[in-house]
């Protein structure tokens, strides 16, 4: 009889790598929801984002025993000031990135997260002190090039790239240095967002400019859906944030917008000639910024 083979031992905090691919790829088909649900308006889909998020966020918090924790850290005021911030944060990030799909501007969205693991790297290097080799400093360079090139060959300033980037990578620095656990954290911030939005959603209804529940079934059952849709990949972030570094979140964040690129492509989006320079350079910048994390990141985390 042959041995049992021997276990297979993972270098990587398989955890948090798991969820952060997970994270990515469930942001990667956003486009293709918010395309479906075009005839809502973005900031009514922002509402119900945060709205039906509150339930379902109570819900897994029930199936993991964490609702002590979650009112312990409720009591715990810096804590909850530091929430509040993120919260507003990624609300930023949301109803930005809603408006852009709607608008047909995927690709500068797309862009945006393109961007966001380089920003990593410099907060990193600012403020957290790690290191930043010559390599990742070509990555930059090459990524600062592209955004110029389109915004100066695109006669436009990409505001919705920089906007997105700059949101996301505040919030998964307030989320990497907030002692709480990911879904408790998740769920006190949806809860400071939760009463502004459900008054936004009140008023609406009151000026007779809602689309949800008004005799569309089918609508109805996809905006309820933008509760599991906001709070999954947000939780498994969450997770990776707190088990990764900053610079394989960033490894990781290619995984989302190269989908949202495709479902750029697959929308018939304009891709102008600016747009294919600056994505040149982009994925210039992604190539060197990958090939510089090969070695010594993997041996950093091992």
């Amino acid at each position: 009889m042959s041995a049992a083979p021997s276990p297979v031992h993972i270098s990587l905090p398989k955890a948090g790598l798991l969820a952060g691919m997970a994270a990515y790829t469930m942001w990667g088909f956003f486009p293709v929801y918010f395309k479906v649900i075009a005839a809502v308006d973005p900031v009514e889909i922002l509402a119900h984002r945060v709205v039906w998020s509150l339930p379902f966020g109570l819900l897994v918090l029930l199936l993991r025993g964490q609702i002590a924790q979650t009112m312990t850290a409720l009591r715990d005021w810096a804590k909850v000031k530091w929430l509040a911030v993120a919260g507003a944060v990624i609300a930023l990030n949301w109803g930005v990135y809603i408006w852009a799909v709607q608008a047909e501007r995927i690709f500068e969205a797309s862009l945006g997260y393109y961007i966001n693991p380089l920003l990593y790297v410099l907060v990193g290097v600012v403020f957290l002190g790690e290191t930043l080799n010559r390599l990742q400093l070509v990555a930059v360079a090459l990524a600062a090039i592209g955004v110029g090139v389109l915004t100066v060959a695109g006669g436009v300033f990409p505001w919705v790239s920089l906007v997105l980037a700059g949101s996301f990578t505040v919030y998964g620095v307030i989320r990497k240095q907030v002692d709480i656990g990911a879904m408790p954290g998740l769920f006190i911030e949806i809860v400071v967002l939760f009463l502004p939005a459900l008054a936004y959603l009140i008023w609406l209804a009151n000026a007779g400019g809602m689309a949800f529940w008004q005799g569309d079934a089918g609508l109805d059952a996809l905006i309820l859906f933008a509760g599991p849709l906001t709070v999954l990949p947000l939780l498994c972030f969450a997770i990776a944030a707190r088990k990764l570094p900053l610079s394989m979140l960033g490894f990781l964040q290619f995984i989302g917008p190269t989908l949202q690129f495709c479902c750029g492509l697959y929308y018939g989006e304009a891709f102008t000639t600016a747009h294919a320079i600056c994505f040149v350079f982009i994925w210039s910048a992604v190539a060197v910024f990958m090939f510089a994390l090969r070695k010594p990141r993997v041996a950093q985390i091992a």
